[in-house]
Order: C-alpha cells, then structure tokens, then sequence
C-alpha cells in the first residue's frame, strides 16, 4: 500500500507545517518573508556566497522526490492508478491552497504545485503509452 502513496505529500505536508507556525497561521501574509530568508552561506569557489534559504531547501527536496516519483509511474501496476488518483487529490488540494490561503501564495509553493501537476500528468501519460503498448503487442500479429 506504500506505494501507492504520493511521495509529493511529504514536501507539501513540510510547507503546511512551516506555515501552521508563522503567526496567523494559513491566513498570513508573512508566508514568503520566512522562507526566503536565508538559513546559512555556501562560499562559492569564485568566492562569492551562496544564501541557502528554507524555500531552496524545500524546492531541491521535492525536485528529488518528484525524479522518485516519475521513475515509480513507469511500473504498470494496477497500484499505481491508486497513486495517480492519489496525486490528483494532492493536486487539487494544493490549487485551493495555493489560491485561497495568502501563506500559500509564494512562488515556492507555486513551484511545489507545478511538480504535483507534472506528477499527475506524468503518471496517466506513461500508464497510456504502457497500455496502448500492451495492447500493440498482443494484437500485432493478426493484422496484415
């Protein structure tokens, strides 16, 4: 059943919990001040400083579990239209957040929702091209 779980809940799980604790909670305004503000340096080799925020921690973690997600849609699995269906509601619920609550009216979010969307496409894209394969190849010799 785990694999039916859409791995993006856990980056969009991290934000709603992040935007639980700014004062006023979902409603707050304040939302892109906290993330982008900087957590720590990285001195770059050209010697310039690399500020690493909350908002790019977050993007590069969902980034690497959206290239998770993307190799899981490839398996042909009847669990994986669970999933599909699963990373649709994540979407869905995502959008209304994005569009009515102001902490989560941030580009990070903004990006967060792309890659759930870019999920939930990849995922019916890749279960499509696998069933019309399937079905290419266990009808392909009769016609002709």
């Amino acid at each position: 059943m785990f694999a039916a779980f859409p791995l993006l809940a856990i980056p969009v799980v991290i934000y709603n919990l992040i935007a639980l604790t700014l004062p006023g909670g979902f409603a707050s305004p304040d939302g892109a001040l906290q993330l982008t503000s900087p957590l720590f340096n990285i001195s770059m080799t050209s010697g310039a400083a690399w500020p690493v925020s909350l908002s790019d921690l977050l993007l590069a973690g969902a980034l690497v579990v959206l290239f998770i997600e993307l190799l899981k849609s490839t398996t042909s699995r009847r669990i994986a239209i669970i999933n599909h269906s699963l990373s649709m509601l994540l979407f869905i619920v995502c959008l209304v957040e994005f569009l009515l609550a102001p902490a989560f009216a941030t580009s990070t979010f903004f990006l967060m929702t792309l890659m759930v969307l870019l999920d939930v496409l990849a995922g019916f894209i890749v279960t499509i091209v696998a069933a019309r394969r399937d079905i290419d190849f266990s009808g392909g010799g009769d016609a002709g």
